[in-house]
């Protein structure tokens, strides 16, 4: 009698990597069950597939909370208090230019791929994890700004919303530049001239 459920090759966790990746560099909406399917290996069914994940929507959850514990972290510096306000906004922007540079996954930040295609109220929710990361990184650039300014390290009238915003579209600025092939090193010394701008408004 023929064994029901998943194959006997299936590797559920190298499967949620690898659908990661799918939904990093197709997003969303446009990676389909058939994708996924294909992809994640052990020539899983799709009654294999709901028994293993439940539906397309909890895989992709499952997936978005990989990349946040794993390649997301690379701006959780930005709430190291640890860490001088100036430093923590340069060592948030080299390791996210480094990470979205390297090899062995898609090009660009999953988070800001994925929310800038979302369009139908339904993905959006799906995509929620993702949009909550982004808060919180233009909430940590907008602290660090706040801290310089109440260390003395910039002036008193900085404005902390327009400064955090300069550094935030840089960040979000450099997932299309990944993806469309610019090297590590190019970004990386683009870094370190937008970081001119905060020592221009340093006291």
């Amino acid at each position: 009698m023929a064994q029901m459920g998943r194959p006997r090759t299936f590797d559920r966790d190298a499967a949620v990597t690898k659908a990661m990746h799918l939904f990093w560099e197709y997003g969303y909406d446009a990676t389909s069950l058939n994708q996924l399917k294909a992809n994640i290996g052990g020539g899983i069914t799709a009654p294999s597939f709901y028994a293993a994940f439940g539906s397309k929507e909890a895989l992709f959850r499952e997936a978005a909370e990989r990349y946040l514990a794993t390649h997301g972290k690379v701006v959780d510096c930005l709430w190291d208090a640890g860490l001088a306000p100036r430093d923590a906004i340069e060592t948030a922007l080299r390791r996210s230019a480094k990470m979205q540079c390297e090899r062995g996954h898609p090009k660009g930040c999953m988070a800001a791929l994925g929310t800038v295609s979302a369009c139908a109220p339904e993905t959006v929710a799906v995509l929620q994890p993702l949009l909550e990361s982004q808060a919180r990184a233009r909430a940590g650039i907008a602290a660090c700004v706040k801290r310089g300014i109440d260390s003395g390290e910039l002036r008193a009238d900085t404005d902390t919303r327009e400064l955090a915003t300069v550094f935030d579209g840089f960040l979000l600025g450099l997932t299309p530049l990944a993806r469309r092939g610019v090297r590590h090193v190019v970004l990386d010394a683009a870094v370190t001239r937008i970081m001119g701008i905060w020592d221009q408004s340093a006291a």
